[in-house]
């Protein structure tokens, strides 16, 4: 029998006495737009290039070609942070009066991280994953030529996995920027970055899908959707870019799914780039949100409901997505939707599975109305609902 697909690995490198690798087990139900689904500066000559743009590498070395033309923009991200160990309860002054300092005080330890990054404005715009520097106190960034720079964290957001780092340079060497919304599944992908620490690695694979949703890579928290590639993606290589034979950059590589071989995702340059500059002018990325937590409704979860006494449900259509909880004074509550209630329609569209509604909602924008049409124990009901900014203390 074959093993199942375990979890999805997060690739920046976290040292503390030992290596530890980020991962996370997505839950079984999604918490929408909702909580979050139970998914960065204007730039001027790496604007988005249209169709057929820039020169095609071609000639069986065309890798090598994209590997020097792109590699001097892939820079190591190091960074580090602080963390401090909770006392336990035997250093309560209490006990401290009495036993003196026989047991260990409180103590802080380093812990250290390592992923990639790539320039994408020669005065020192650097683009990156979120994990890679979240919580730091230092980041360091390191050029192919040896040179390196203290970095500053422009903004990052966990939703997305997206960051946008600045350092204090000039005339550095750029990548240009592809399109991701013309990807097709069997086009080449290369990947640079610096995986365990060796630096520049070149590794080269194809597309092998485009818009995988978070709940399909067991990530149901993300608010974006995935390149999948089996261009080799390990630690370290978080934050590097994705590139098509071009050597245009057409992803930021963020993650693979563990115990399984050629399963890497990259989030598409073009989701960046609109991230990257609301995070230049915020410094963060407003996210709409309803507040409720969801499921898409199936035969065995509606009868499973039924049954349940403690439900105290009865519900009735076929298909829909389910509410399952609500979050105090969110725009569901002031609309009026209610646990049971079962969303059909969303803006005169059918919903049938639980990403749509986290897509509705992350499409219409904070501060939106959104018509629904909720079912509601047999019954139809008509609500609109206006989306508000996800509060910062939920992410």
């Amino acid at each position: 029998m074959s093993k199942p697909m375990s979890k999805l690995r997060f690739f920046s490198l976290r040292f503390a006495k030992s290596l530890a690798i980020y991962g996370f087990i997505a839950a079984c139900s999604t918490t929408a737009a909702v909580l979050t689904t139970a998914r960065l500066m204007p730039t001027t000559a790496q604007q988005v290039p249209s169709s057929g743009s820039g020169r095609l590498l071609t000639g069986s070395s065309f890798i090598a070609s994209v590997a020097d033309q792109v590699g001097p923009a892939v820079v190591r991200i190091d960074s580090s942070r602080t963390v401090t160990r909770q006392s336990g309860p035997f250093n309560d002054p209490f006990f401290r009066e009495f036993f003196g300092d026989m047991w260990e005080q409180p103590s802080s330890r380093v812990e250290r991280g390592q992923g990639s990054g790539f320039v994408v404005e020669a005065d020192g715009v650097i683009w990156t994953n979120a994990h890679v520097v979240e919580g730091a106190d230092t980041v360091t960034v390191t050029l192919r030529d040896g040179r390196e720079f203290s970095g500053q964290v422009v903004g990052e957001d966990p939703l997305t996995d997206v960051a946008v780092i600045k350092v204090e340079a000039q005339d550095l060497p750029t990548v240009t920027l592809g399109n991701s919304e013309q990807l097709r599944p069997g086009e080449w992908a290369i990947a640079i970055g610096n995986p365990l620490g060796l630096d520049n690695t070149v590794t080269a694979g194809i597309i092998s899908a485009t818009g995988r949703t978070s709940a399909q890579i067991r990530v149901p928290d993300k608010r974006v959707q995935f390149i999948q590639t089996d261009a080799a993606i390990n630690p370290g290589n978080s934050g590097g870019p994705l590139l098509n034979e071009r050597g245009e950059v057409i992803g930021i590589n963020t993650a693979i799914i563990g115990g399984a071989q050629g399963l890497g995702f990259a989030i598409p340059i073009n989701s960046a780039q609109r991230l990257a500059q609301e995070l230049i002018e915020k410094g963060r990325v407003e996210h709409a949100y309803l507040g409720i937590q969801m499921r898409t409704l199936t035969n065995d979860l509606r009868q499973q409901i039924n049954r349940d006494p403690r439900s105290n449900l009865r519900l009735s259509a076929d298909e829909g997505v389910i509410i399952l909880g609500l979050m105090r004074n969110s725009p569901a509550v002031e609309a009026g939707l209610e646990v049971g209630d079962v969303i059909v329609a969303m803006n005169g569209n059918s919903i049938t599975e639980a990403e749509q509604v986290q897509q509705v909602v992350q499409d219409v924008g904070v501060g939106e109305s959104i018509e629904l049409e909720i079912d509601r124990a047999g019954r139809p009901v008509s609500l609109d609902v206006q989306t508000k900014a996800l509060p910062q203390q939920r992410r």
